[in-house]
């Protein structure tokens, strides 16, 4: 579960965050907070995402220490996933993928992306952007090791049916 508000301020983030740290706690969840290190630290989230304008990993694995997850946003370009992992990235995200109706504007990277990625990178591969139980599988079997998305869950009418969809990807990735 990743926390991530763009409009809130510092009061609203960090109140929403505790409130997300208690529930991810409690269900054993792992809880990451996008863009922001010091507001990870101080609901004791299991890491941070940054993205390109969001500080250095460096310094943000200064902050949180070894044991916390670290991500970095990596757009559609295999470069920056390489300088991400070599300054410590724990997982990297490319996209988006397809339309997305939170970063309209957002590049645009391709599913051969993912591919040269899980050759190359020996972390995680998580893939951004527009995604959707629909078009899901094909990121799946292109190397993703996991799916960020907003829309697909937060706008579908049954929440908990729209997660199983898309984690039902994996599962049927794997099979075959």
């Amino acid at each position: 579960m990743q926390y991530r508000s763009k409009s809130a301020d510092a009061a609203l983030r960090l109140s929403q965050a505790q409130a997300l740290r208690a529930l991810t706690s409690e269900h054993g969840v792992t809880f990451i907070v996008n863009d922001d290190a010091q507001l990870a630290l101080a609901v004791d989230a299991d890491g941070v995402h940054l993205g390109a304008t969001d500080g250095e990993i460096a310094a943000a694995r200064a902050l949180l220490g070894a044991d916390r997850l670290i991500g970095a946003s990596c757009y559609n370009q295999l470069a920056l996933a390489r300088e991400a992992t070599q300054a410590g990235a724990d997982y990297v995200a490319f996209g988006a993928f397809f339309v997305s109706s939170t970063k309209p504007e957002a590049v645009v990277a391709q599913p051969a992306l993912l591919r040269e990625a899980r050759r190359e990178l020996a972390v995680p591969v998580v893939a951004i952007g527009g995604i959707t139980a629909a078009n899901g599988a094909q990121l799946v079997q292109a190397g993703a090791d996991a799916l960020a998305v907003i829309t697909a869950l937060f706008e579908a009418a049954d929440v908990e049916l729209a997660a199983r969809e898309l984690a039902t990807l994996f599962t049927q990735a794997r099979a075959t």
